[in-house]
């Protein structure tokens, strides 16, 4: 004998009805009326604009948050260790292909995104990094600098690799991201004066503004005092080998205005080149 299912009927006052937004309700009341008043029609417009985009600044805050609290240190993934007539140059730095591995499945999940724009000018490079949300909201973090000209680079390999530096840099701004060895750049300047370590600071500056200070401190010094002057002092090549380590891009900024100036105050030679093959 077949059983007979019974159907119960759904009570309608048991499934709620999807909630209106009050705003877009009024807009569409007013849309529909033939008489309605225009201006009033783009204030409400334009305070549900304002509306979506108070929304949307609030999702990128609360994703952006949800994926920091994610994202581990990002691991220095790649090695530089050549020989030149400087000498030995050992260091480890960040590609921004090894960060992009970390970050990309954690911004996804949380729905944002990144892109980058680079910008050329005759005071160098500007890149700016956008980070966005599928929401709509989206923020901007820029750099600039001149074309990286350390080692034997070209003039493309030289926009090329300042455009990946900052590329990598203002991603990092932007997201808050660090490194897992740049606190070792506090090391790279020569302490004058041990007692400072006990005085407490009011403001704890970061590694990378200690590090800036000291390549900038060794680029005056160069400018101010000749590269001969600043190369005798003892202390100089240990603080340049620490910040190679830690900040490779500063380091070759002090090289290259190491090399700068030897060549402008080098005099004019006939003689070849070391590794020059006359013909």
């Amino acid at each position: 004998m077949n059983e007979v299912t019974k159907i119960q009927p759904v009570d309608s006052a048991q499934v709620a009805p999807p909630v209106a937004n009050p705003m877009i309700s009024m807009i569409e009341r007013v849309m529909l009326n033939p008489e309605a008043d225009m201006d009033k029609l783009d204030r409400l417009l334009e305070m549900q604009e304002r509306v979506e985009a108070k929304n949307a600044r609030i999702a990128f805050s609360g994703s952006i948050a949800n994926a920091r609290a994610e994202i581990p240190p990002i691991v220095k993934d790649a090695t530089v260790d050549f020989t030149s007539s400087k000498g030995r140059t050992h260091y480890k730095h960040e590609t921004l292909a090894g960060i992009a591995k970390i970050i990309d499945p954690i911004l996804s999940k949380y729905g944002l995104s990144y892109r980058f724009r680079t910008e050329q000018g005759q005071r160098g490079v500007q890149v700016t990094c956008i980070v966005a949300h599928a929401d709509g909201h989206q923020e901007e973090t820029s750099l600039s600098g001149t074309p990286d000209n350390s080692g034997n680079k070209n003039g493309f390999q030289a926009v090329g690799s300042a455009v990946t530096y900052l590329q990598r840099y203002t991603l990092k701004a932007a997201l808050g991201l660090s490194a897992e060895v740049d606190d070792d750049a506090q090391n790279a300047a020569p302490r004058h004066n041990q007692q400072q370590a006990s005085k407490p600071k009011k403001q704890q500056r970061s590694p990378q503004q200690q590090a800036h200070d000291v390549c900038q401190q060794m680029i005056d010094g160069i400018r101010n005092h000749g590269a001969k002057s600043v190369e005798a002092d003892p202390t100089f090549p240990p603080a340049l080998d620490r910040l190679r380590e830690s900040f490779p891009e500063l380091a070759a900024n002090v090289e290259a205005e190491l090399e700068t100036w030897h060549k402008a105050n080098t005099p004019a030679s006939n003689l070849v080149d070391d590794d020059e093959i006359p013909y």
